[in-house]
């Protein structure tokens, strides 16, 4: 598959929560009626049964279902109880005849005995540093390659900054700070503040850096600006990974893509007689010039590569007259799978990230269903569950590109990714600020609940750029995202995300899952019984490609 270099201009990320909706014991499904798809907005009875998502959580977050790694036994479970649960609810297959889109994929694991060598430093994968590769090659030598520090690794020409600017990087290694200037330095006037842009996050980094031609990458990890602690960078990169590969085997990719420990990062700049807090001190101001660190960096990395296949799940339910245009509603089913550690194989189940959302695509597919047969949609609905969300957007990246439903044909997705399972609370969460005009559908649906929209209180993490609706919004298509990792639970993200402890818990009351739902639904009924395309508002290459599809 071909792959697409993408230049963002910045915006404010959000988060998501939510409020109160009633009765957790309904164990019915009671009859839609026409004049809740005529007034979407109206909370009404949400019809959901809770049991069900309960039951779903549960199996989908089970040891036997192994975390659901792609290209794993439970990857098989997974799919096929999806596919199942759509298919009793009446849903059509949304990808021809099945209800499984293939997803043709490489599965990368970086072997963790290397070494990195900066200049006479030497340092362990895992504890100091992570690296792997998207490029299909079972060994990479990084070997004599100089050293530079490029403060942000940014090059972005509407903010009149280019880190790149007056050094040559191709064939060297370009260490770099994460995050972006706006949020070192707080001033809402330089990029947008506090709140990340596309800019900040490392997948735009590595993206650039082998647009200048460097042959690895090493962002500083410094937890405030990742927005999560080392653990979760370890964890997510020295296991196996996951990527979409081209006709020529990713060779245009960057070939080794790496993190570095704070403490080997001030022991790197020690070594090379330079002051890291200094030097990252300067690389915030306008006009920061690149820094040769004088030093040379080698490593060996093993990666070993399997072919393999992986599967979105997709059902549809049709509209009528426009059934050619469709909401999607969306949620990752993967997790981390089984990850090896010193003291033996350790699952890591994903209960609310996200198992939840994809128990919540489920129940939602069972109630839109039910309304539907009462009054059927003008649009059509499309329920999509990603694979390899968390090893880089690579199912919904597949999924966008057009295959089974060209962009120009997608009105809008609503996507979920880890629900508050706790009680429900009186505001939702709102990623994106000023972006398009699904944040209005979301204030408006959150008004007819008693809810109040809160922005979201992280913005400097960057979430809107971390899940799969993002692979659609690069493509054009405007969505929101709805996540509430964290937001409810302050143990969860220290302690619990891409951790063994984020488990299903029966004493779980669901309320913020239900309250949710029902917000969902409405602002898809009220989608699919209209004919608006929802506009971007902001200038960005969201906007400019949408326009390409004449919406």
């Amino acid at each position: 598959m071909k792959k697409y270099a993408y230049l963002f201009t910045a915006f404010s990320a959000c988060a998501l929560a939510l409020a109160g909706c009633g009765d957790n014991s309904r164990t019915d499904t009671p009859a839609a009626t026409a004049a809740d798809t005529e007034n979407p907005y109206q909370s009404g009875d949400a019809a959901f049964n809770l049991g069900n998502v309960h039951r779903d959580i549960k199996i989908l977050a089970s040891d036997e279902f192994g975390g659901r790694g792609p290209l794993s036994e439970g990857e098989t479970l997974t799919t096929s109880y999806l596919a199942k649960a759509y298919q009793q609810a009446g849903l059509a297959p949304g990808a021809g005849e099945s209800y499984l889109q293939q997803v043709p994929m490489a599965k990368l694991t970086p072997s963790q005995d290397m070494v990195l060598q900066l200049g006479d430093l030497q340092f362990s994968a895992g504890k100091d540093f992570t690296a792997r590769t998207k490029q299909i090659k079972p060994r990479i030598n990084l070997k004599d390659s100089e050293l530079v520090f490029v403060g942000y690794g940014i090059n972005a020409p509407e903010y009149q900054w280019n880190d790149y600017a007056g050094v040559d990087v191709k064939g060297k290694t370009v260490v770099m700070l994460v995050n972006d200037p706006g949020f070192a330095t707080q001033d809402d006037s330089l990029f947008t503040g506090n709140a990340m842009t596309y800019y900040g996050r490392w997948t735009y980094k590595y993206e650039e850096a082998a647009r200048q031609g460097a042959s690895a990458v090493f962002i500083v990890h410094e937890t405030d600006a990742a927005g999560y602690p080392w653990g979760v960078v370890e964890n997510s990169n020295t296991g196996s990974k996951f990527t979409l590969v081209d006709d020529n085997n990713n060779s245009e990719m960057l070939p080794v893509m790496g993190w570095l420990q704070l403490a080997a990062t001030e022991q790197l700049f020690a070594g090379a007689g330079m002051d890291y807090r200094a030097l990252k001190a300067k690389a915030k101001v306008r006009g920061f010039k690149p820094v040769p660190l004088a030093l040379k960096a080698n490593l060996t990395l093993n990666s070993k590569i399997e072919q393999a296949a992986s599967d979105n799940v997709v059902a549809l339910l049709p509209g009528t007259e426009l059934a050619d245009e469709y909401i999607v509603i969306s949620a990752h089913w993967d997790h981390l799978g089984i990850k090896q550690t010193p003291n033996g194989p350790k699952i890591h189940n994903g209960a609310v990230d996200n198992a939840s959302g994809t128990a919540a695509t489920l129940e939602l597919a069972r109630t839109l269903m039910a309304r539907s047969k009462v009054s059927p949609f003008k649009r059509s609905l499309l329920f999509v569950n990603f694979t390899a969300e968390e090893t880089g957007l690579i199912g919904s990246e597949l999924f966008a590109a057009g295959g089974l439903y060209p962009s120009e044909q997608l009105v809008a997705v609503l996507n979920i990714d880890g629900m508050n399972p706790s009680d429900s609370v009186d505001y939702i969460l709102q990623y994106g600020q000023g972006m398009s005009e699904m944040e209005h559908y979301l204030s408006e649906a959150a008004k007819a609940q008693g809810r109040k929209v809160k922005m979201d209180p992280r913005p400097q993490n960057g979430l809107f750029f971390r899940s799969d609706h993002f692979s659609l919004a690069k493509e054009g298509v405007p969505g929101l995202l709805f996540m509430s990792l964290g937001d409810t639970d302050p143990d969860y993200i220290s302690h619990k995300y891409h951790k063994e402890a984020d488990d299903y818990s029966p004493d779980w009351s669901l309320g913020g899952v239900e309250q949710d739902m029902a917000l969902l639904q409405a602002i898809a009924l009220k989608l699919a019984n209209s004919d608006h395309w929802p506009k971007w508002l902001a200038d960005s290459d969201f906007k400019k490609r949408r326009a390409l599809d004449g919406r």
